[in-house]
C-alpha cells in the first residue's frame, strides 16, 4: 500500500496514539473512539452537519486502524513518517529520477555526483525501498522518483 507524501493524514493523531503504542494499545484507542463516533450510536438530536462530521471522523478512525493494526502496512507508514522527518531536518539537495543515475555494473549500484565531491549511491534493489539517499560525503540528500 502506497502511501501520499503531500495529503497523507497522521494516523496516530487520530487514534490519539504513539508510534510506541504496542497494537494492543492501539487496538484499545481504535475500538472506544469507534463506539464513540459509530454512526449507530449517534443521538438523534445532533444536527445534520454534525452528524456529517462524525461519520467523517468514524471513517478516519476506520482508516487509521486499518494501516496501524496490520503490522506490514504499520511498518511501511512508520518508515514513510520517518522519511518525512528526515526529509524537514535536512537539506534536499534534489529531486532526481533513477534513470538519470549512473548504473555501475562493477558495484550493482546507482550513483550519482555530489556538488561537493562525494557521491549518492543506492544499489538497485534499494531504489524500490528508499526514496532518500545522503551523500557519502556531505550533508546533503537527495529523493529519488
Amino acid at each position: 500500500m502506497a502511501f501520499e507524501r503531500t495529503t497523507r493524514k497522521d494516523w496516530y493523531k487520530i487514534l490519539g496514539a504513539e508510534p510506541s503504542d504496542s497494537l494492543t494499545e492501539l487496538k484499545r484507542k481504535y475500538q472506544k473512539l469507534i463506539l464513540l463516533y459509530h454512526p449507530d450510536k449517534q443521538s438523534a438530536d445532533v444536527s445534520a452537519g454534525e452528524v456529517e462530521e462524525r461519520v467523517q471522523r468514524f471513517i478516519e478512525i476506520d482508516q487509521a486502524w486499518k494501516i496501524l493494526g496490520n503490522e506490514e502496512t504499520k511498518k511501511e507508514y512508520d518508515l514513510q513518517q520517518r522519511e518525512d522527518n528526515l526529509t524537514k531536518e535536512w537539506p534536499l539537495h534534489a529531486q532526481v529520477y533513477v534513470e538519470d543515475m549512473s548504473w555501475d555494473e562493477g558495484e550493482q549500484c546507482y550513483t550519482l555526483p555530489c556538488r561537493c565531491g562525494g557521491n549518492y549511491t543506492v544499489s538497485k534493489t534499494e531504489t524500490k525501498e528508499v526514496a532518500l539517499v545522503c551523500c557519502d560525503t556531505c550533508s546533503l540528500v537527495i529523493e529519488i522518483l
